[in-house]
């Protein structure tokens, strides 16, 4: 067995030692074993982070169908028998060494952005295998960094040691491990990877609403477009273009994975909108929440700013649903399989009530 090998157990192995450790403390605390809840406390949000309410669990507040290959998953990628078989090794390594559900979130996220989930015998210079890792950084040699279990373990074992990497951003925590020349580039497979979790652990339903159906029964019905509705003087042209794009999809039907052949889903709405104004954001809700700058209040809103809600399919962290704020109390809204493409009011029904992050596309 060799150092690399050793220093992987030995890390995983150090970690459930201190998890034991603070389970010990809690236990002689609240005998009763009953989690009351957990203070979260942090700085001010950068630019470049939203935001958002920490999630909750491997699901939060999502419904997540069960992964079957060929069927599309999260921002509709169709998953072969190959990489579902792949994803499942990290999740059972995960679990055969004890770690949480979130642990195999992050891994499977990262194999996805490094490999696709295919174990790869070739990559950039030396990297290798499901994780792209590299025997001339220490990983191993070729052909134990081809070992799905042997590779999954060495990423398990370098993750436990990033500081607080339980509650970190999943991009954050695989970046930190992998040192990417793109270390944005895993928060597009949270949702894929929290799905594929969901499915292992048997916690995978079929959910009410349908496939990415974003956002349930609970959202205000549809409105009309209020008579002589105009945007503030002011309004940036992208934005008036953009909101132009968007009414004039008014009564098409969502379509689940859709860009416009020939309908929507909401996050591709929306991609398509900033498209037409010339400005390009990303095609799925847990990528488009990175987009722009936040905005930390609702009464900061204005015409064209993105809001984001869990919704059926995602979590506070990884908001399942967007919609776009037009003004004057209004959302453009593709709300979710079997309703068309509508305007809805923002206060007293779904938006204000459940958002978790607002994002500002265009500078005002």
């Amino acid at each position: 067995m060799c150092i690399r090998w050793r220093a992987a157990r030995a890390a995983v192995l150090g970690w459930l030692v201190k998890k034991a450790a603070q389970l010990a403390v809690v236990s002689v605390v609240a005998p009763f074993g009953v989690v009351l809840g957990v203070a979260l406390t942090g700085g001010a949000a950068s630019a470049t982070t939203p935001a958002i309410a920490s999630g909750s669990g491997i699901g939060g507040t999502g419904c997540f169908a069960p992964v079957a290959p060929g069927d599309p998953v999260a921002d509709g990628q169709q998953l072969t028998t190959e990489q579902i078989n792949n994803a499942q090794i990290i999740y059972q390594v995960s679990t055969s060494l004890q770690l949480p559900p979130q642990a195999a979130v992050v891994a499977i996220a990262t194999a996805m952005q490094e490999s696709t989930l295919t174990n790869l015998a070739y990559g950039d210079r030396d990297s290798l295998g499901l994780f792209q890792q590299r025997p001339s950084q220490g990983w191993g040699t070729a052909a134990q960094i081809m070992d799905p279990v042997y590779a999954a373990t060495s990423f398990y074992a370098q993750l436990v040691l990033v500081p607080g990497w339980e509650s970190l951003p999943v991009t954050v925590a695989a970046q930190t491990v992998q040192r990417s020349a793109y270390p944005d580039a895993y928060a597009k497979w949270e949702s894929m990877a929290r799905q594929l979790v969901a499915t292992f652990g048997g916690a995978a339903t079929n959910c009410s609403t349908g496939n990415g159906a974003g956002v349930g029964e609970a959202i205000t019905e549809a409105v009309d477009m209020p008579s002589g509705f105009s945007l503030p003087a002011g309004t940036p042209v992208q934005v008036v273009t953009a909101i132009s794009f968007g009414i004039s999809k008014l009564g098409m039907p969502y379509q689940w994975g859709g860009t416009g052949n020939p309908s929507y889903d909401c996050s591709g709405l929306l991609m398509r909108a900033y498209e037409a104004a010339g400005i390009t954001i990303h095609r799925t809700t847990f990528e488009q929440v990175y987009d722009g700058t936040p905005i930390y209040s609702a009464n900061q809103l204005k015409p064209g700013d993105l809001i984001f809600l869990a919704g059926s399919d995602g979590t506070p962290t990884s908001p399942g649903h967007v919609g776009m704020y037009l003004g004057s109390n209004l959302v453009l809204d593709a709300p979710r399989t079997g309703k068309n493409i509508q305007i809805t009011t923002f206060t007293g029904g779904y938006w204000d009530k459940e958002a978790v992050a607002f994002r500002r596309i265009v500078p005002s």
